[in-house]
């Protein structure tokens, strides 16, 4: 099982998961041909995917999804919500799925969970994604860390885990204050120091990688992650992967 983002930040997401032949893109907030492009840079093409899963209808994780799903045909996995919101007068996909966003199921050789998560969209989610030997836990676009997320996530082989914000950078940050409040509150984005928290609250014994994901450009630095997630893990701030919003990061693989 192995596992590579094709950029993560506010100007788009894209998750590739692989488990033998089966792959699966989490959310595609780019253009058909940009995603062609970073799929190329894994030595992979549209062509090679099995499905897209989506965790909410925000626009930097579902922009590209339709269009690269009637394209090539791929079947889409959504929550009802996210189904519901992202429409807006588009026709959907025929290849649509809806999800219980507490009702694991299987895409071939990968078991999936999704589980809710407090977010300003219909009805988020995120995923665990698991090969019968490893299991990935990705956690972005919350704005808290629920009782249910701890149990999901509690025991992962690799992580992928939303910094957003530094609260001090963005308390200062040029954006209006409507906009501070949505991202620092209950319903927004993690900052360092929450996804640290959360960290002390798991068994990371397992943890063969972990990556901060999803770093605000305006409100934070890789740096500041890596110090808040290393101190948490008390290891070396080299260990910590960050996904960066223009190449994400290259395959990782769970041995």
């Amino acid at each position: 099982m192995r596992f590579a983002s094709l950029g993560s930040g506010s100007q788009g997401n894209a998750l590739v998961v692989e488990a033998g032949s089966t792959r699966v893109l989490l959310d595609c907030g780019f253009s058909t041909r940009l995603v062609t492009s970073k799929l190329a840079k894994l030595g992979l093409a549209p062509e090679n995917l099995t499905a897209i899963l989506v965790t909410h209808e925000h626009s930097d994780h579902m922009a590209g999804v339709f269009s690269l799903a009637r394209r090539y045909r791929l079947r889409v996995y959504l929550t009802h919500g996210t189904h519901a919101a992202a429409l807006r007068g588009k026709t959907t996909l025929s290849e649509c799925r809806i999800i219980d966003g507490h009702a694991a199921f299987a895409i071939e050789n990968l078991e999936i969970q999704p589980f809710p998560v407090p977010h300003d969209a219909r009805e988020p989610v995120q995923y665990r994604f698991g090969d019968g030997c490893h299991c990935l836990g990705v956690l972005t676009d919350t704005g808290s860390i629920t009782p249910h997320i701890v149990d999901v996530l509690g025991a992962c082989d690799a992580l992928v885990l939303e910094c957003n914000h530094d609260p001090g950078m963005l308390s200062v940050s040029r954006y209006p204050m409507v906009l501070k409040e949505r991202i620092g509150g209950r319903y927004g984005h993690l900052a360092n120091e929450q996804a640290a928290g959360f960290l002390r609250q798991i068994d990371f014994s397992r943890l063969q990688h972990l990556v901060a994901a999803h770093l605000s450009q305006e409100n934070n630095r890789p740096q500041l992650a890596v110090k808040a997630l290393a101190t948490a893990l008390t290891c070396s701030d080299d260990w910590i992967g960050v996904a960066d919003q223009s190449e994400g990061f290259a395959w990782r693989a769970l041995m």
